[in-house]
């Protein structure tokens, strides 16, 4: 949960229902529905919480959410079936994957247009900042690998090969180490940050998709889309301490600020399952709109 004083929303992106559903976090109930583009999937936070943005796969756009007004405020194009957004810890740059051009699009977060497009691999999906704004990591789909891109040049400096079809990606809050879930091969590769390397693959359910860190680093949570489960990750021995249940194809996570709680998509049942950190069980299951697929949690005040 947010500091004391502090409330936050998640926002979920309905892919069905070209809405986005906004979950009040303190009653888990959902106190806002916003229209966006055609098949809303990626969704991102700036890093003061005034603005979210949401990739609309069918409308090669982005939509700009204002989080006090909750309205579109600015509506980007970028390329050809955008999936993954993240922001720069600054919130100066977004970042968009482009899954059909095989690009990243780096947008001017000040003057919301495009400044820069990116090759990478093929089927861009996942895409994470670290947390000095230095590197981007994208996860290639149909390559099976992880494109770093160096966020001062635009270029990539490194390719690395992970396991078929890899889709989420998270980088740990220090940056040393990034998280990526391969989809056709039920495992997540963990990459050592200052070596580009992959030191462990891990065995988790069946058709994973997203991947969370907990704040402190100690827990990666992973959802596995065709078990209907969330693994839960000790970060210290790469193993799969629990297993949670939930209301059915699983695809994107995010955890709380304080690390209390973990909310995930289900995108066959139309519902947001919120997890117990410390007991990791569901102690909520908030009704949203139509096929949510992706999930970012932002404060309010």
């Amino acid at each position: 949960m947010p500091p004391p004083g502090q409330t936050a929303d998640a926002y979920v992106a309905n892919a069905g229902s070209d809405t986005v559903s906004v979950i009040g976090t303190t009653s888990n109930t959902v106190t806002n529905t916003i229209p966006v583009g055609d098949n809303p999937v990626g969704v991102a936070v700036s890093p003061g919480g005034t603005r979210v943005y949401i990739t609309n796969a069918d409308a090669d756009t982005v939509s700009v959410i204002d989080t006090v007004t909750h309205t579109v405020s600015a509506t980007i194009p970028v390329g050809s079936g955008p999936l993954g957004v993240a922001v720069s810890p600054d919130g100066a740059r977004v970042y968009v994957t482009n899954s059909a051009s095989g690009t990243v699009s780096v947008i001017d977060a000040n003057t919301n247009t495009v400044t820069s497009t990116i090759p990478v691999g093929a089927g861009p999906a996942g895409v994470a900042v670290s947390p000095d704004g230095g590197r981007v990591y994208v996860t290639n789909s149909a390559s099976g690998t992880v494109s770093v891109i160096d966020a001062n040049t635009h270029t990539v400096t490194s390719t690395i090969p992970v396991g078929a079809g890899p889709v989420g990606v998270a980088v740990s809050p220090g940056g040393t180490r990034v998280y990526v879930t391969n989809s056709a091969s039920d495992t997540v590769s963990m990459i050592d940050a200052g070596t580009n390397t992959v030191t462990a693959t891990i065995p988790v359910g069946l058709a994973p998709l997203g991947v969370a860190v907990s704040p402190g680093g100690t827990r990666v949570y992973v959802t596995n889309s065709a078990s209907g489960t969330v693994s839960v990750i000790d970060a210290n021995t790469h193993t799969v301490t629990s297993t949670v249940a939930v209301a059915g194809s699983p695809v994107r996570a995010a955890v709380s600020e304080g690390g209390t709680r973990v909310y995930v998509t289900n995108s066959a049942s139309d519902t947001v399952s919120v997890i117990d950190a410390n007991t990791n069980t569901v102690t909520a299951t908030v009704p949203v709109g139509s096929a949510p697929v992706g999930v970012a949690i932002a404060p309010t005040t």
